[in-house]
């Protein structure tokens, strides 16, 4: 997906699209297209729920909270935006482990299957997954990168082209 169309979905948060005053610095872009890129390539974020094993997935979100623990070291300016979202993404990973173990036992094997163990891993899972879509299309569009369709599949809906679908739909069936 290009810059362009996920900066048309962030509707509401403050980026330094309209100025040219603001400029990133050098270190924060390259950490920015290291992130993304590291993101871009971790199914757990973007694959269907079902196709997943979850001792897969909780690896997997062990290996990103360790890079992004690692990216927020780099940082010169742990008070700018885009620390603060490597910070949210972070925290997004640790609810995500507490939920649903972060040891590959008990929780986890359970989670294969149906009943309560699979809501709560899927719960988890989509929970964590709207964090990261929330916080890549921020970082995105501060520093103006595009972001491959299976990792823009998590952005937030573009609210200026909802064409009430959903409401129809409703109506249709239930009224």
């Amino acid at each position: 997906m290009k810059f362009s169309e996920i900066a048309n979905r962030l509707t509401g948060i403050s980026t330094p699209l309209g100025g040219a005053s603001w400029q990133p610095a050098e270190m924060e872009v390259a950490t920015a297209r290291r992130v993304i890129a590291f993101l871009e390539d971790r199914r757990v974020l973007f694959e269907p729920s079902e196709m997943e094993v979850p001792s897969h997935c909780v690896h997997s979100v062990i290996e990103i909270r360790h890079r992004l623990s690692d990216e927020l070291g780099k940082l010169d300016g742990n008070g700018s935006e885009l620390a603060a979202s490597l910070r949210a993404m972070r925290a997004g990973c640790r609810k995500f482990l507490e939920r649903v173990g972060n040891d590959g036992s008990d929780g986890i094997h359970r989670a294969n299957g149906w009943g309560f163990h699979s809501w709560t891993f899927g719960r988890a899972l989509g929970e964590l997954r709207g964090t990261f879509g929330i916080h890549v299309a921020k970082i995105a569009a501060a520093f103006k990168l595009d972001v491959e369709d299976r990792l823009a599949s998590i952005l937030p809906a573009n609210a200026e082209t909802d064409t009430g679908d959903d409401d129809r739909l409703f109506s249709k069936l239930y009224l």
